[in-house]
């Protein structure tokens, strides 16, 4: 990344990249220009995030079907439905903690951690990155991630980073946060969870989506994995094609929440949801 006082708003002069910034800006402007938005946009707020959680645990590894999200209270100890919980403790959480981001960041993500193991793991690697020679225990897909004095380090800069402010767009940020959390992997697990909710708080706090009705989680799911792994690679080479191409990827699952989204607008005004 940049040595440059703004290296956030480095990437953003990257080429490509304010192509993807205004492709972002465009559909999200109009999602919340939808009529249903002047009515329901709370309805649509918890529809958007209870698909969001649902992709997020698809590409955990708990792919179901929307409905049996929707109807299960029940999500047990372990397996694909503690994901699912997971993934849903986790998507409502963050929206508690906008506040706390600006001035705390890696707090943030120790609670988001926490909150995602709800219990199922009762020792103290639960709420904290993890120290050496400590393993990432969940399905490792992409770049293995650095040792836990380089993550430690890292995890510091991006905290600083983010207190410093940038002129950057928010998808810029949102995608660096995204990409070094999935780069690192501070945690002992979920830490995919952990990185597309931070994703979600900095999309939200930045004012772009400020009603949290653009679920990025659900474009990330519908690219799939090894789109995800890819543009993954492109953000870890750190060449500025890869880190362009890792910021489009992003932009594209952003847009393609506003698709879920606006179909759920357009659902709610045919009196259909």
């Amino acid at each position: 990344m940049s040595t440059s006082a703004d290296p956030l708003a480095t990437l953003a002069a990257l080429p490509g990249v304010a192509e993807s910034v205004e492709a972002v800006r465009t559909a999200v402007d109009r999602v919340y220009g939808h009529r249903v938005m002047r009515r329901r946009s709370n309805e649509v707020t918890s529809e958007a995030a209870l698909r969001g959680a649902r992709g997020s645990a698809a590409l955990a590894g708990a792919d179901w079907a929307l409905e049996e999200v929707r109807r299960r209270t029940d999500f047990g100890a372990d397996g694909e439905p503690h994901t699912v919980g997971a993934a849903l403790r986790v998507t409502a959480e963050a929206g508690q903690l906008l506040s706390v981001w600006r001035q705390s960041p890696l707090r943030v993500l120790a609670r988001l951690h926490l909150v995602a193991a709800g219990g199922a793991e009762v020792d103290d690697r639960v709420g904290r990155p993890r120290l050496a020679g400590e393993p990432v225990r969940e399905q490792l897909v992409g770049p293995e991630p650095p040792d836990a004095d380089e993550v430690a380090a890292r995890l510091d800069g991006l905290a600083r980073l983010l207190l410093a402010g940038s002129e950057a767009p928010a998808l810029v940020t949102a995608a660096v946060v995204h990409g070094e959390l999935l780069a690192l992997r501070p945690f002992a697990s979920y830490n995919g969870l952990v990185a597309r909710a931070a994703e979600r708080i900095v999309l939200v706090g930045s004012g772009l989506d400020p009603k949290s009705i653009c679920p990025a989680e659900v474009g990330h799911a519908e690219q799939g994995a090894a789109m995800c792994v890819a543009g993954l690679e492109g953000y870890v080479s750190g060449t500025p094609e890869g880190m362009a191409a890792w910021i489009a990827h992003c932009g594209r699952s952003v847009e393609l929440g506003v698709r879920e989204s606006t179909a759920v607008c357009e659902a709610m005004q045919r009196g259909a949801a």
